[in-house]
């Protein structure tokens, strides 16, 4: 197995960064991958501390240091120890600045400026956080999206990651003794989406649960009959409804939440007033 240290160096949070590294890195299986995270590089000082832990676990350097002088002092010492540098979002800048005409600011952190786009984030957040678990049913209008689903169909983890995409989610979990409040079916501004997943895959998951909570696992929680019928109960409303299903039974949360945001893009494409259908996924 290759091993090899990877060093990111960011001027910023390194959220990009860590976001671009973790793509490429998924391409590879048979490699041992020991990443240096080094956030918020904006003096010469700085970089020349991290240098020394480059000296000394050389490997791979990955940066988005867009302050001339650190990064040009950066690149001087990595090539005085043969590291090779790689500034990950260069290409894209520069298509940016021919195709607009216009020079990259070359401001530090500039993508996460409190701005108004940052703000509507933070209310997002702070509604999906107050709406989980069937929460806030009243306010349920105000939210974009309402995902409903037997209980362990990553409803909560998925709301989290669509709020930080800056949509308002609300949650409500699908208890076959226990109907949902009639105000879900009354909804009109936000969309609904039905999670749903194999039994097996679920009663896996729910056993895991019990089990990490030291919890016996001869409930019904886990009985495969009666699994069964919840995961029926949920598709029979959300077919009757006509909502959108997703099965999330081998898709990562990213990939679920990127499901959702597509229907949600679909449902708003509206053409003389007729919106466009909606499939399950």
């Amino acid at each position: 197995m290759t091993r090899l240290h990877l060093h990111l160096l960011s001027d910023s949070t390194g959220e990009t960064l860590e976001m671009i590294a973790k793509a490429a890195l998924a391409q590879f299986d048979d490699a041992e991958v020991i990443r240096h995270f080094w956030p918020m590089v904006r003096s010469q000082q700085h970089l020349d501390r991290i240098v020394g832990e480059l000296a000394t676990n050389p490997g791979l350097v990955l940066h988005t240091l867009v302050n001339a002088e650190i990064r040009v002092r950066l690149e001087e010492r990595c090539r005085v120890l043969g590291l090779p540098h790689v500034p990950v979002l260069d290409a894209v800048t520069t298509a940016l600045e021919d195709r607009l005409g216009e020079a990259a600011k070359g401001r530090p952190g500039r993508q996460h400026a409190m701005d108004e786009a940052y703000f509507a984030r933070v209310d997002a957040i702070q509604f999906t956080i107050a709406h989980d678990d069937g929460a806030g049913w009243e306010n349920w209008e105000e939210a974009d999206i309402v995902l409903a689903g037997v209980s362990r169909t990553s409803k909560t983890p998925t709301s989290i990651y669509l709020a930080n995409r800056g949509y308002k989610v609300a949650n409500i979990p699908l208890v076959v003794e226990s109907p949902p409040p009639a105000f879900l079916f009354e909804l009109q501004q936000p969309l609904v989406v039905g999670l749903t997943t194999a039994p097996k895959r679920l009663i896996e998951i729910r056993r895991n649960r019990l089990l990490s909570l030291n919890q016996t696992t001869d409930t019904a929680y886990v009985d495969e009959e009666k699994v069964e019928s919840e995961v029926a109960f949920a598709r029979r409303m959300f077919a009757d409804r006509g909502w959108p299903v997703i099965d999330v039974t081998r898709r990562s949360i990213e990939e679920t939440a990127a499901g959702i945001m597509r229907l949600l893009a679909e449902r708003d494409t509206v053409t003389d007033g007729v919106e466009t259908g909606l499939k399950p996924i």
